[in-house]
Formats: C-alpha cells, sequence, structure tokens
C-alpha cells in the first residue's frame, strides 16, 4: 500500500478515479448517495482551480482504493457560509478537508490518519490556521444504519470537536429516491 499526496497535474490526473471512489464508498450509510460521474466530475472540478489543494492518494499496486482532498475552503462551496457565521471563524483562514472515502476491505490498516496528516499538514504549510469537514446527519433510528460505525471518536482523538449550531446544507439524491432533498451535515473543526 502506497499512500502519496498529489497537487497539480498528479491530482488532476486521479480525479475520475476519485469521482468513482466517491460513487462508490458514499451509496452506503450515513450519505446514501446516488449521483453520477458527471455530477462527480464537476464538484470536483474546484480541486484543478484552487492553487491550495491536495488528493491524498491511497494506492495498492497501482490502484486508487481510497483517496482524500482538502482545499481552501475560500475555493470551495457556498454550502459552509450561514453555518460559520456564528462562529467567528473566518474562512480565509480555513483549511476544508472535503471528503475521506476508502473501500472497505482497506479499513482499519490506519489510512485514515494518514490521510489526516497530509491534508493538516499541507494546510499548516499554506498557512491556515483551522481545518473544518463535514458529516451527514442522520436520525438515530435510520434504517439502513444497520452495522454502521459512527467515526465520532477517531475524530474526536484527532482533536476535532462539532460546532454547536453550525451546519451546512447541500442536496443531493439518496438512493431509493426519486429527487434530491437537503441534508443537514455537522461542521467539525481544529485549530492547526
Amino acid at each position: 500500500m502506497e499512500v502519496r499526496p498529489l497537487t497539480g497535474q498528479g491530482l488532476v490526473s486521479v480525479l475520475k478515479d476519485v469521482a468513482r471512489l466517491r460513487l462508490s464508498v458514499f451509496r452506503a450509510y450515513p450519505y446514501l448517495y446516488d449521483g453520477d460521474l458527471e455530477y462527480e466530475m464537476s464538484y470536483l472540478k474546484p480541486l484543478i482551480d484552487s492553487a491550495g489543494s491536495i488528493v491524498v492518494g491511497a494506492f495498492d499496486d497501482g490502484k486508487l482504493v481510497g483517496a482524500a482532498t482538502a482545499a481552501p475552503l475560500a475555493d470551495h462551496s457556498d454550502g459552509f457560509s450561514s453555518g460559520l457565521q456564528k462562529t467567528g471563524l473566518d474562512v480565509a483562514d480555513i483549511y476544508y478537508l472535503a471528503e475521506s472515502v476508502l473501500l472497505p476491505d482497506h479499513r482499519g490498516k490506519g489510512l485514515g490518519h494518514r490521510f489526516f496528516d497530509f491534508r493538516e499538514a499541507h494546510g499548516r504549510r499554506l498557512g491556515f490556521k483551522h481545518a473544518v469537514f463535514c458529516s451527514v446527519i442522520r436520525p438515530e433510528d435510520h434504517p439502513d444504519k444497520a452495522d454502521y460505525q459512527p467515526l465520532t471518536p477517531f475524530w474526536q482523538k484527532r482533536g476535532y470537536r462539532s460546532i454547536d449550531g453550525a451546519l451546512a446544507h447541500f442536496s443531493w439524491k439518496d438512493v431509493g429516491s426519486d429527487e434530491e432533498t437537503e441534508k443537514a451535515l455537522q461542521i467539525w473543526h481544529r485549530v492547526l
């Protein structure tokens, strides 16, 4: 297994594979995301346009089996604006840790820590003071929750805390649904 940071052209070369990983991993609970490759490529385009973006890739025999992305929050979606207004944090000081996606067979081997280590270090090198990410909020009694293992303990061990009342709002189509619905996502934060 090889884990390496990718920027510039290296980042561009793996984006289609990152999109495919997102489609696969985010189909499962809690995201239950039913997307398509065309939308994914459009969603990932800001990574190409941002000078501060990074993809951390996990490769098994040369095949991308996991990826984590990050970029300056100012270069990312506007969906965070209202959620961060009451926090006192300046968007210009925030490095956004977008997604971490890893195929199930490769979990539990420390790759999540490596994903965070690389992205946090990159954000610090760029001069960012804060890191944030989001997690989707689903009802505790959701029927698809079954064997889901929450990542809250992992995030807390890394120094992240959920910000009370700080929510981002995004819409997507759930698996088995005909139309998009808005979801609330909890914003998590730590000082870099």
